[in-house]
């Protein structure tokens, strides 16, 4: 007797794949905005709606998984900061990049823990975070040069507006991206050269001293 079993057509195969991927990447990127990157990759699957085995074949590690998620936003990070380099007007570049960046760690909450966690298996965040800072200091360096930016400011200075940052956008619950704008609004004002006073000396903080 033939086989009556019904088996799905390739293309409907690769059609539910390609579903189950994007549901499980939609689901993960919910759950870290809410609770950051430490969420069981099992109750990502149930958020998913898929099983825990169609999880693990598609991302075998939660590093994969935090990789995929957050990779259009590492992306566009990285895109920011070399539009901000190409800017001939280093002060505005300067700007942008502050601005923009302030932005994305107050809307993707779980983007500033994953772009910041080392994964053994995966150095491609560890080697932006690197580039970023590199980047940073040049842009830095240029708006000082032009006479714009307060010569007194240090690339650590960004770390500490990204911790203030990061409490004002959490603090504020759905007022968050309000009070991040506003925040950065008064911070660019204070970075200007004409407006520089004496500081105490730059707190040594790294990229890799923000929080989750």
């Amino acid at each position: 007797m033939a086989d009556q079993t019904y088996r799905k057509p390739p293309e409907a195969l690769r059609s539910d794949a390609r579903e189950n991927r994007e549901r499980i990447l939609a689901a993960a990127r919910e759950a870290y905005a809410l609770h950051g990157i430490d969420v069981p990759m099992a109750a990502i699957a149930r958020r998913a709606k898929v099983g825990v085995a169609t999880l693990y074949r598609r991302f075998p590690t939660r590093a994969a998984l935090v990789t995929e998620a957050f990779s259009e936003q590492l992306a566009h990070c990285a895109a920011v900061l070399d539009e901000g380099l190409e800017d001939p007007d280093p002060w505005r570049g300067f700007c942008s990049v502050v601005e923009k960046v302030c932005m994305m760690q107050a809307a993707e909450r779980g983007f500033t823990e994953a772009f910041l966690s080392q994964f053994p298996d995966h150095a491609g965040f560890a080697e932006e975070r690197g580039r970023a800072e590199e980047g940073l200091a040049l842009l830095i360096r240029r708006a000082k040069d032009c006479g714009r930016l307060r010569q007194d400011f240090d690339v650590h200075d960004i770390t500490l507006l990204m911790l203030a940052n990061c409490g004002a956008a959490t603090g504020a619950g759905e007022d968050g991206p309000a009070a991040s704008r506003r925040l950065v609004g008064y911070l660019l004002q204070s970075f200007r050269a004409e407006a520089a006073a004496p500081l105490p000396p730059p707190a040594p903080l790294g990229l890799d001293r923000l929080p989750a």
